[in-house]
């Protein structure tokens, strides 16, 4: 990383660890169902921090490269799998995914840029990755907003969904808060392009 570029890159890397080690918490918390999507969101964590930390790696950098996006073509796969049987969220893993394919096909040798030091990537496609991310970043936000405050304290109403024996792991908040972290993260990747 370029040194003006270095503290940016690396709290990314932070933000993404931390996010990916939340979601891999929440496998233990969340029902059955909930944890596919659980699991394919830490896969996102830990797989945005190693995209964000590659640029670091020197001359692993390709090979790297090249292993995060065999890696999210397989989670490309299952997510488009998981798709065909209905729930906005899978599709949304399956836009994930192909965004991390896109990103570290760039990093390798003719790929269409180099890493992320402003190379660029297919503009239509950072574009419209780019439009999406911040659609998705702003309806987050929107989410994490209490929809009703009891006038006694300015407190929300209802705190959202009760933790699973008091864990933390388990707030749908939280939850939200991670997703937001993560698609923020995606923002800042996909503008590094």
């Amino acid at each position: 990383m370029h040194e003006a570029t270095a503290a940016p890159g690396w709290l990314l890397v932070a933000l993404c660890v931390l996010s990916g080690a939340y979601c891999l918490r929440r496998l233990r918390a969340e029902s059955a169902q909930d944890r596919v999507g659980a699991g394919g969101e830490a896969l996102m964590g830990f797989g945005m921090a190693a995209m964000a930390a590659l640029p670091a790696a020197g001359r692993w950098a390709d090979s790297g490269g090249r292993l995060l996006g065999t890696v999210f073509v397989g989670a490309a796969v299952h997510a488009l799998w998981a798709a065909r049987r209905g729930g906005q969220h899978h599709v949304h893993h399956l836009v994930g995914s192909l965004a991390m394919v896109y990103m570290a096909a760039g990093m390798v040798p003719g790929g269409g840029h180099r890493g992320h030091d402003g190379a660029g990537g297919v503009p239509v496609v950072t574009g419209l990755l780019l439009l999406y991310y911040t659609v998705y970043v702003l309806h987050g936000g929107t989410r994490l907003v209490p929809a009703a405050l009891s006038p006694e304290a300015g407190l929300p109403a209802t705190p959202g969904r009760a933790a699973v024996g008091g864990a933390w792991a388990a707030r749908r908040e939280v939850t939200e808060a991670c997703r937001l972290a993560m698609g923020f993260g995606m923002l800042a990747m996909l503008l590094g392009m």
